[in-house]
């Protein structure tokens, strides 16, 4: 076994331990809600492609219908833009996915960052009614102490 000089961290207070935990887990979950609004920036993003696309679909084919040239041309470009819109719905169904996973990541780490706040609180509670309890019992022992002085001022 270990003795406490063993290891440096051992002597340290509990109170010290509980706020180097707090300050982890609120990188972590701030590093979790980065990821979240990247994730969500992304899926905007593509979303957006997808809208612009069909547009370019419609206005495509009003344009093809009219020239010969075009017409030749259209099943191709057609063909690119289906493609196109294919990886795009498949992206954005992927960010979607990871969208939620990351959220209920960023739920976990939330939860275990309120659990140690939570013992931080309650352990300060604690010292503050250990406090609160010890000036109580100087208090009362100050009167038997002075009780005692009278009394021995007296003889």
């Amino acid at each position: 076994m270990l003795s406490p000089a063993a290891h440096p961290g051992a002597t340290k207070p509990m109170n010290e331990t509980l706020e180097g935990l707090i300050r982890l887990h609120r990188w972590q979950v701030d590093e979790r809600q980065r990821h979240v609004t990247e994730l969500e920036t992304l899926a905007a993003t593509l979303r957006q492609e997808l809208r612009r696309l069909a547009e370019e679909q419609a206005g495509g084919q009003s344009a093809a219908g009219g020239n010969l040239l075009t017409r030749h041309v259209y099943p191709g470009t057609i063909r690119r833009s289906l493609h196109r819109q294919t990886t795009l719905e498949q992206s954005l169904a992927e960010t979607e996915a990871q969208t939620t996973q990351a959220r209920d990541a960023l739920a976990a780490a939330v939860q275990e960052l309120k659990r140690y706040e939570v013992a931080h609180a309650a352990r300060g509670r604690l010292r503050m009614n250990g406090a609160a309890r010890l000036e109580r019992r100087l208090e009362t022992d100050v009167i038997p102490i002075e009780n005692f002085r009278r009394r021995a001022g007296r003889r």
